[in-house]
């Protein structure tokens, strides 16, 4: 049942597309970042592992692997604004999208350590990266609902 809202466009309650939104946000952004790591490894002839992603103790600025997995996650917080800009496709949902993305891997660290993070370091990487997944997201999919409206319906003729 289809209803209007008071925009342009009709909505539905789909939990079957949040949920396939999600997962796909969720695979497409862990899938990115474990080959911005490996690629960013293999330059400078560094191992990664799976800790990288989800060890607080990682995200160092002290050393050049730490930097390495910070600057990870900050490029691959753009590939999320890109990602959200195909997947949902609505700027009204990308903070929701993006505060998701981060909380689930917030329990997915959690789960990994053992233990809630208490590194301020993680705290800020994520709120950092979930701000420009967000703002970045936003822009792209605003962009993309003011592109102008074609209102003819067939070729163009002159009376």
């Amino acid at each position: 049942m289809k209803k209007l809202t008071g925009s342009f466009r009709y909505t539905q309650w789909d939990p079957w597309l949040i949920i396939s939104q999600i997962i796909t946000t969720q695979c497409t952004l862990y899938f990115t970042l474990g080959f911005w790591l490996a690629l960013l490894g293999t330059l400078v002839g560094d191992s990664r592992t799976v800790d990288h992603i989800f060890e607080y103790n990682e995200l160092q600025v002290r050393d050049f692997g730490g930097r390495m997995v910070i600057f990870s996650f900050i490029l691959n917080s753009l590939v999320g604004a890109v990602v959200l800009w195909y997947v949902v496709e609505r700027t009204k949902l990308c903070m929701d999208f993006s505060s998701t993305w981060h909380v689930i891997h917030l329990f997915i660290c959690w789960f990994y350590n053992g233990n809630f993070p208490t590194a301020i370091s993680w705290w800020l990487l994520n709120i950092v990266c979930a701000t420009i997944m967000c703002v970045c997201a936003e822009f792209l999919c605003l962009r993309s609902e003011l592109k102008a409206i074609p209102l003819s319906l067939g070729p163009k003729t002159d009376l």
